[in-house]
């Protein structure tokens, strides 16, 4: 259990807790709204549920899920009322983009997780995920969320949102590219590596730079100053905010150690070999196997993060015998994680609680637009499986 866990969070441990201090001070920096009525003037009102999905996918990426539902929802509110449109068919176009950086993209914790156990590049993954989500999220997202318009919502009160004034925001430059720096960082050193010769100086700091640990700091350090000591914050209410964020991940770290312990149980037990032998008579794609895995897990526990980081324990001793690609093994069972939430899920909870709705309307907006991500990223993972 301890070198399970100690290697799991060894290599993931500075990904999510900076991830999740840059995430909350995009949000109370007003960076977060900023990007959002940014996208609001690029789209117009006429394309506005687009514009909800651009924000998400943005802001998604540096904010984990739970988090950004809690400081993203009250914008959609926020554009709701100004503009007199029908919540839910904005919420799930945002919510969209929220759920697949949740499953797809580094550096949140599940795909960063599994890049880990399966031994995957984060830089080809970020790439792969990216090359998925953006047809999952324009599914699942403004295109269902047309369907969803005579869903009537009127959120409580206690949920509206508290707006920053234009003048204490930060500029639109600062504001995406301090959200957007981890990924710009890993996607450009993923791509620079290919066109390099190997053993060079260069090539060698190239991957230096691209490391998950030194892009995640480097992107926080920029954006301590971009969004914080450069628009003389006090340093005090910067640290609150980071001391805020780790208390906010904690309990996901806890769950990552769980996961970490369970895999190395399955390896020394020799269970892991066991599997692995099975599978290999089994006549399915391992992929889909996965993703199998991932969605059973789902619809029990509940916990997309649980449901990916468990299957990964299972499957992962399958990798070699069966030869999948671990990248897309990383994006399968992430898709699979995402299947169905319903009610042994916070997620559901959250999204009928604070848009008001019965369990119906929840079934019929939510928990099939989780649906339909979970069904588009494995589709997306079969079509990239035969093209590479």
């Amino acid at each position: 259990m301890r070198k399970g866990i100690g290697q799991l969070l060894g290599s993931l441990l500075i990904v999510i807790v900076s991830g999740a201090m840059l995430g909350k001070l995009v949000a109370e920096s007003g960076a977060a709204q900023q990007i959002t009525t940014t996208m609001m003037k690029m789209f117009g009102t006429k394309y506005i549920q687009w514009a909800m999905a651009a924000t998400g996918f943005v802001v998604g990426i540096p904010l984990f899920y739970n988090v950004g539902f809690v400081l993203i929802v009250p914008l959609v509110f926020a554009v709701a009322y100004q503009n007199k449109i029908p919540v839910v068919f904005l919420g799930i176009s945002m919510l969209a983009a929220l759920s697949v950086t949740h499953g797809f993209l580094p550096p949140h914790p599940a795909p960063t997780a599994l890049v880990g156990q399966f031994h995957a590049d984060i830089g080809k993954t970020l790439l792969y995920g990216f090359v998925i989500a953006i047809p999952a999220l324009i599914l699942a997202g403004p295109i269902f969320a047309s369907a969803l318009k005579k869903i009537k919502s009127e959120p409580l009160e206690t949920f509206k949102p508290a707006v920053l004034p234009p003048d204490q925001l930060p500029g639109i430059a600062n504001s995406f590219i301090s959200a957007l720096l981890p990924v710009l960082l890993l996607a450009t050193t993923a791509i620079c590596v290919l066109f390099m010769s190997e053993g060079g100086i260069l090539k060698k700091f190239i991957l230096f730079i691209g490391d998950a640990d030194i892009v995640m700091l480097l992107s926080l350090t920029v954006a301590t100053f971009t969004l914080g000591i450069g628009r003389k914050t006090p340093v005090t209410k910067i640290m609150n905010t980071y001391q805020d964020a780790a208390k906010d991940i904690s309990l996901i770290l806890l769950i990552v150690a769980g996961s970490g312990a369970l895999k190395e149980i399955l390896i020394d037990s020799g269970v892991g070999d066991e599997i692995a032998k099975s599978v290999q008579s089994f006549n399915l794609n391992p992929l889909l196997l996965g993703w199998l895995i991932a969605v059973i897990i789902r619809l029990s526990i509940g916990s997309a993060t649980v449901a990916g980081l468990t299957a990964a324990g299972i499957i992962a001793p399958t990798i070699a015998a069966t030869h999948a690609d671990p990248n897309l093994m990383v994006l399968a069972v992430g898709a699979g994680s995402l299947m169905f939430s319903h009610v042994n899920d916070t997620g559901f909870w959250l999204f009928k609680e604070y848009f008001n709705l019965g369990m119906k309307d929840t079934f019929l907006s939510w928990s099939l637009m989780e649906s339909i991500v979970s069904v588009c990223g494995l589709l997306g993972v079969f079509i990239l499986e035969a093209l590479i």
